[in-house]
């Protein structure tokens, strides 16, 4: 179980050592079975992420006998089985698609070493965990005993690590750098005191003094996502969204629009605050604040990735955001950041969360745990099942 903060390099961290390891062991895949048994198998919450993790691996592995295999929803189930039967030997999958080509007996299990989830606290959070219980109880996973469970995440919740040890061995072993479920402290947060009725107008004016520097603009929902997005084009900033009620090649126009810069703005929902490396993202705007601190702290690491530095403005609205201010407290002196008096007001005045914990522990090194649980530095979070309704990838 490993955890650091966002933009620091956890794909690489698992991608590099199995793909070295498989290479060391000589594996090759085989295009000679209808049936493909992989050494290792990755799984991620959306579609976007998997894709991107899919990319990567294929980047390290080319030129060697590993072949890596993607497969997710919204994309032809035939395409993807044609591809998987040209030999797999790291698939990269959502978990209902990937429950259903082992379902079809196009993946076997028996060979699996290596079994990755990353986004590990959303994938066991109450809207994925009936999959992933599903997919290591499916005919032929080895025990997890024998085989080697990673789980990676910039936050892990204390229920999550608890019920992260039912799929760990007993003495797993839990790495985390920094403090557990922090943000980025290369990523400069601000908070803006503004009613629901004045956000847009507020939106509109930040923007204006960002010109063309890439903006993600985070929402709560699908409908307003297509509603920013349309009141921003119609004051003429080209902007494009993203939510889990668009096609698939939908959002992968929307996204390579935003990358290539010819829509620098991309107004989203949660489907895209978790795990996407988009280079050059200078700010990210939460116009919605979320229900749940972990999904803030995934929101603002959208920026200031690999060591650069970055932006995050957050709208805070008195009347709809007090529960979370506690936590945002907390973050903010984390984080080395400047804690707005109103907000510290609001956050001791209001009924708030509680557990807040000013004296968090850092963690830099390995610690051997035994099926026991991390205290999370007062940051309290609950299962995001609200927010997840948005954008499961249930495909």
């Amino acid at each position: 179980m490993a955890c650091a903060h966002t933009g620091s390099g956890k794909t690489a961290a698992f991608l590099l050592p199995i793909l070295q390891q498989l290479m060391a062991d000589g594996v090759a895949a085989s295009s000679f079975s209808e049936l493909q048994e992989p050494e290792a198998i990755i799984v991620a919450p959306t579609r976007e992420l998997i894709n991107q993790i899919y990319l990567e691996a294929r980047k390290f592995a080319y030129g060697t006998c590993v072949r890596p295999v993607v497969v997710y929803g919204g994309v032809s189930t035939g395409y993807q089985i044609r591809e998987i039967c040209r030999g797999c030997n790291v698939l990269c999958g959502t978990p209902g698609r990937l429950l259903d080509m082992i379902g079809r007996g196009k993946i076997g299990l028996t060979k699996l070493r290596y079994f990755v989830l990353d986004e590990a606290d959303r994938m066991l959070d109450m809207g994925f965990e009936p999959d992933m219980r599903r997919l290591v109880g499916s005919p032929g996973m080895p025990s997890k005993e024998n085989r080697q469970t990673l789980m990676f995440s910039a936050t892990y919740p204390d229920d999550i690590q608890r019920m992260a040890a039912d799929f760990l061995k007993t003495d797993y072993l839990f790495l985390a750098v920094g403090v557990v479920g922090a943000a980025c402290s290369d990523v400069e947060q601000t908070f803006v005191q503004v009613t629901k009725f004045s956000k847009r107008e507020q939106l509109l004016d930040l923007l204006k003094t960002t010109g063309t520097e890439r903006t993600m603009v985070f929402v709560e929902t699908k409908r307003q996502a297509d509603f920013i997005a349309t009141y921003l084009c119609q004051e003429k900033v080209p902007t494009t969204s993203i939510h889990g009620d668009r096609e698939q090649r939908e959002r992968e126009q929307a996204l390579a629009d935003f990358r290539s810069g010819k829509c620098p703005v991309m107004v989203a929902t949660s489907v895209a605050a978790r795990g996407l490396d988009i280079p050059d993202v200078q700010h990210v705007v939460n116009f919605d604040l979320p229900k749940e601190i972990d999904e803030y702290v995934h929101r603002i690491g959208r920026t200031g990735r690999c060591g650069n530095t970055g932006r995050a403005v957050s709208f805070y609205d008195p009347d709809n955001d007090v529960q979370l201010a506690r936590s945002l407290v907390t973050i903010l002196s984390k984080a080395q950041q400047e804690v707005p008096s109103w907000l510290e007001e609001s956050a001791f005045s209001g009924p708030g969360r509680t557990g807040f914990n000013p004296s968090g522990k850092t963690f830099a090194s390995t610690d051997n745990r035994k099926g026991g649980s991390f205290q999370e530095n007062g940051v309290q979070s609950q299962p995001a099942a609200q927010t997840a309704a948005d954008d499961e990838e249930w495909e």
